[in-house]
């Protein structure tokens, strides 16, 4: 069966999802929402994701919203399938949860922040706040440095290998490489960029990033 996710394949949220099938190999289909028309707010979307956001999933009868919980989801229902992105072990389960806590709060909401202020809001014609910027770009600067010091002791953020903890981290670093031109805070740390270079290795990664190229072009 088909997995239907709801969302803009440019959308970062819905990256991480189509990132994990793609591990996976979960046959899926992008069933596009435009936010910019405000399509998330209709009662078809809002049935799947009651407040209005995107990515959610329709797998059958089964409806998912939250990224983070839909990669949790489809990390576990094909756990025999593509690589372990949930960890072996109870500790590197628990540091699997502990960094995907970290993206979450630390680190998605000051990229999102950039991405709103530089691209989307002149886009739609609007003034970016650049002081709102370069604050962000301070406290990211912080994060990075924490993720350098973890990443001197270990290849990837939960250990020696590839989970979901450095998954959920792909579509925003891709943003910070490329539609906001802040790369240096990947390339000037040495672990970091060394990191984010074994994640775009990826397969998956790649074709998602080839993807979202075509779409932006």
């Amino acid at each position: 069966m088909v997995v239907k996710v709801y969302g803009p394949v440019r959308a970062a949220c819905p990256q991480r999802v189509m990132v994990c099938l793609l591990e996976k190999g979960v046959e899926f289909e992008v069933v596009h929402v435009d936010l910019q028309a405000g399509e998330q707010k209709q009662p078809h979307i809002l049935a799947r994701q009651p407040f209005g956001q995107v990515p959610a999933i329709e797998d059958g009868n089964f409806m998912l919203f939250e990224s983070r919980a839909i990669v949790r989801y489809y990390a576990a229902k094909y756990a025999d399938r593509g690589p372990n992105l949930l960890g072996t072990t109870l500790e590197e389960k628990a540091l699997v949860d502990q960094w995907l806590e970290v993206e979450s709060h630390n680190f998605n909401d000051l990229v999102y922040a950039v991405v709103l202020q530089l691209v989307v809001l002149p886009s739609m014609g609007e003034t970016s706040d650049l002081a709102l910027v370069r604050a962000c770009e301070e406290k990211l600067k912080k994060v990075f440095d924490v993720y350098e010091e973890r990443l001197s002791k270990s290849t990837y953020l939960a250990g020696s290998s590839f989970t979901l903890a450095d998954l959920s981290h792909l579509p925003a670093i891709r943003f910070l490489m490329d539609e906001v031109k802040m790369g240096h805070l990947v390339t000037e740390r040495k672990n970091v960029n060394a990191w984010w270079g074994k994640n775009f290795e990826q397969a998956c990664v790649e074709e998602t990033h080839e993807a979202c190229s075509i779409l932006a072009s």
